[in-house]
């Protein structure tokens, strides 16, 4: 028999893949809203024109690994709401840690501005956060048992 405290908890483990599908939506806005900014800062689009931006070319094969990169929070956003519990729990943990890895590591490529700094802080949470929370995903049956 379930009592009101295992019914509130399935109902939060429920909500897990809405929470974690949220989070991936948030920080897609993030890095969509920096690259905007970063279109906006004439020292960098000057870059871009030219094809280089520091010591990176910009070329066919670097923008098709940025566009792979980024089709990961993409595919999170719908793989967070679809996939099975297990699935989507490893899923998460190994799609965050990548991208917080990638940003983490983005910071020390030419000097960072003031604008990619705030952005990348709260990427790097965002996607810190969905580890987190893919960590502590109890099992469903879990719940059900009193386990937690």
């Amino acid at each position: 028999m379930t009592n009101n405290n295992s019914i509130k908890k399935i109902t939060e483990t429920g909500d897990m893949k809405v929470k974690l599908s949220t989070l991936w939506i948030f920080v897609i806005f993030n890095y969509l809203y920096c690259d905007v900014l970063t279109n906006m800062d004439p020292v960098v689009l000057n870059k871009l024109i030219t094809g280089h931006v520091g010591s990176l070319q910009i070329t066919q094969g670097f923008l098709l690994g940025a566009a792979i990169l980024m089709e990961i929070p993409i595919a999170m956003v719908i793989l967070s709401r679809v996939l099975k519990y297990r699935a989507s729990r490893w899923a998460n943990i190994i799609a965050g840690t990548i991208m917080t890895a990638v940003q983490i590591l983005s910071m020390f490529v030419g000097t960072p501005t003031l604008y990619y700094i705030f952005f990348s802080t709260i990427e790097i949470v965002c996607t810190s956060l969905i580890v987190w929370y893919a960590w502590n995903w109890p099992k469903p049956g879990d719940i059900l048992n009193n386990k937690i």
